[in-house]
């Protein structure tokens, strides 16, 4: 089984290689380096309305999000992580817009350095991410959903062999444009019956390099 705290308190998620933790704002200077490095790779997905600039990047603003984070997961709303390797950070996963009551359900959202993009570290971040949704928070279902161009991000799923669900028309704001989604999905009933295969694949356990 893929190594996590059991308890929500300040839950730390392992795989073979990631290490998913909560960001702090000792994490500013990484995070800001990265965001800076590779904003025309990451700004052109990001939900923002028409007119509206990049979300500001200050070390206040960085902290204010941190505790922002911090009151979602108090309140059991979303869990956010930073991705690390070797202690470095590589990029970030959330698990957002959770709902209980007859719903269950959750959204993941991940984004990582390009410098580290097509290694499976996404993929591996969303099979830890899923572990924890349907072992420790028992949702019924997670849904991802993904700008159809966006190539890098369909690539993750599709290495997973999640479920596609079809093409939501004007989803999602994203940088100042309604977008279709396409929407992934996977559900407690599937994860019972691929989730061990998906952890033996990217779990800490693996021996196989996924491509």
């Amino acid at each position: 089984m893929i190594g996590r705290t059991d308890r929500l308190a300040s839950p730390e998620l392992s795989g073979r290689r990631v290490h998913l933790r909560t960001l702090h704002e000792r994490d500013y200077p990484a995070w800001y380096e990265i965001r800076q490095r590779c904003r025309d790779w990451l700004v052109p997905w990001e939900p923002r309305p028409a007119g509206a600039p990049p979300a500001p990047e200050d070390r206040a603003s960085f902290a204010a999000r941190c505790a922002a984070r911090e009151r979602e997961r108090q309140l059991g709303g979303g869990f956010g992580f930073g991705i690390f390797v070797a202690g470095r950070l590589v990029g970030e996963i959330t698990l957002s817009s959770i709902q209980r009551g007859p719903f269950q359900n959750g959204f993941i959202g991940y984004w990582v350095d390009e410098r580290v993009a097509g290694q499976g570290l996404a993929p591996e971040s969303v099979v830890v991410l899923l572990q924890f949704a349907f072992e420790t928070l028992r949702l019924h279902r997670v849904e991802i959903a993904i700008v159809p161009r966006n190539r890098p991000s369909r690539r993750v799923v599709e290495k997973l062999g999640l479920r596609e669900e079809g093409v939501a028309l004007r989803f999602l704001e994203i940088d100042g444009r309604w977008e279709d989604h396409v929407r992934y999905a996977i559900t407690t009933e599937e994860w019972a019956e691929r989730g061990d295969d998906l952890v033996r694949a990217w779990g800490p356990a693996s021996t196989q390099e996924p491509a």
